[in-house]
């Protein structure tokens, strides 16, 4: 049966946001909605030998840095949404948290020490999540349709009339997309709605892709035309399979695309290609990226896990020549067309490669590049940075292949980060110059960051 827990002392907040405290048994106590600093009990759930786990109960003394959370579907209740873990802790206070995790994942994990800490990229803390996956639920018995994120710690969906992470004109649209789906005939078949924004500069589309099970009749198919009718910006795409079956209901209307006003590039994509679900910090990110790049006319960068082109793109308006790798040939495709599309066709090249089973031998297949910008997945770059530490421990493995004078590497994982930052400074013989955290995801525990690596040859 859960316990009360004594008074504890909340020392830190964990990767998930939980309050990090010990007990009195020397145990790790991991504890939902604690903050550092408050004194607080806590309803134990979950015990093992060396930790617990338990949700708060009661706070003695209050931190300074909590906050009223900014939405009525956050909390630590039954139903509350999880999509956010970090409403009660004031924005500046996260961006803080998230620097600190950033900082000691790369000295615990890589036994990396940037030379400079820079200021953490941060933006406007609601309405910025331009992308979005809802569940879609059709509740029988109440004969009503849930849509939203999942329930904290849970697969139900949970109940949501409003979004405060999503701009206001998608969260508008939460209720009136219940009513929507419960008017459909094949409403329990329908189980996700994906959101994607788009602003090209003259209209801000909003790309809904809904997947259906079952092929939608004519009058589901009516009634969507209907919905996008009456609520302007609003683009219904189809998929009935996996994300390559995507398409658009109806053909016109204007293109789904992000553009990067900084460096003049527009980008068109489709709703389940992968960007960046914050415009404003990806902007930011991106002129930041390239002025610690510090690519010359004269130079020869390589973009890997290079995607649409987010990076590649604006590199190609500064380089002689920029080669952007990725996984997808698909997605090289669709970046060649991006490359043509801003007049950059010629200073840029793509290949497709596995990234994952990267070797000297691939690598210096590559050729010699000045600089590397590196924007791997979750899983990070080891491969990549493998096969540098091995060439750096023998130089024959890739005759006449020298490194890149600079990398910088964006990251969505601070964890992989840190290990691919330990091959490069500890074998490879590069020196971390600079890092900082990016809030790409504000009032949630995911922590994306930037880091600079020199080569101590270049020095």
């Amino acid at each position: 049966m859960d316990q009360v827990s004594e008074w504890l002392k909340v020392e830190s907040l964990d990767l998930e946001a939980q309050g990090v405290a010990h007990n009195t048994e020397g145990k790790v106590v991991f504890i939902d909605g604690a903050l550092p600093g408050e004194l607080v009990q806590v309803q134990v759930g979950r015990r093992k030998n060396n930790w617990e786990q338990g949700t708060l109960t009661a706070i003695r003394r209050e931190s300074a840095q909590r906050v009223t959370p900014g939405c009525p579907h956050f909390g630590l209740h039954a139903g509350a949404c999880g999509g956010c873990k970090m409403q009660h802790l004031h924005a500046g206070a996260q961006v803080a948290v998230k620097q600190r995790v950033v900082e000691d994942n790369l000295w615990h994990l890589g036994k990396v020490k940037p030379a400079t800490l820079l200021r953490p990229i941060e933006g406007p803390t609601w309405g910025y999540r331009y992308r979005a996956r809802f569940s879609v639920r059709y509740v029988a018995k109440k004969g009503q349709v849930l849509i939203g994120f999942h329930e904290r710690k849970s697969r139900y969906v949970a109940d949501m009339a409003v979004c405060r992470v999503v701009p206001p004109v998608v969260s508008d649209l939460l209720v009136p997309l219940r009513e929507l789906i419960a008017s459909m005939a094949e409403r329990d078949r329908l189980p996700q709605i994906e959101l994607a924004m788009g602003d090209n500069g003259a209209a801000t589309v909003i790309a809904l892709v809904l997947r259906h099970l079952n092929p939608l009749p004519p009058d589901d198919l009516a009634k969507l035309r209907g919905f996008a009718a009456a609520h302007p910006g609003v683009q219904w795409w189809l998929q009935p399979k996996g994300p390559d079956s995507v398409a658009l209901l109806d053909a016109g209307g204007p293109e789904l695309a992000y553009t990067l006003p900084e460096f003049g590039i527009t980008m068109p994509f489709k709703p389940t290609d992968f960007t960046q679900v914050n415009p404003h910090i990806n902007g930011v990110l991106v002129g930041r990226a390239l002025r610690l790049l510090a690519v010359q006319r004269d130079e020869r960068v390589i973009d890997w896990f290079c995607g649409l082109g987010n990076f590649t793109l604006p590199l190609a308006t500064q380089a002689r020549e920029v080669l952007g790798i990725e996984g997808s040939e698909a997605l090289v495709e669709r970046s060649r067309a991006n490359a043509q599309r801003n007049g950059l066709a010629a200073r840029t090249s793509f290949v497709a490669r596995n990234l994952f089973e990267m070797t000297p031998a691939l690598l210096a297949a590559d050729g010699v590049a000045d600089k590397w910008l590196v924007d791997p997945p979750r899983e990070g770059a080891f491969a990549l940075a493998k096969a540098v530490a091995d060439i750096a421990a023998d130089p024959a493995l890739a005759p006449g292949w020298t490194p890149p004078r600079r990398i910088v590497y964006v990251s969505c994982n601070p964890a992989t980060l840190a290990r691919d930052a330990g091959l490069l400074v500890n074998v490879a013989g590069y020196r971390c110059t600079a890092a900082s955290a990016v809030n790409m995801f504000p009032h949630t525990a995911h922590v994306e960051s930037i880091a600079v690596f020199d080569s101590n040859a270049s020095a």
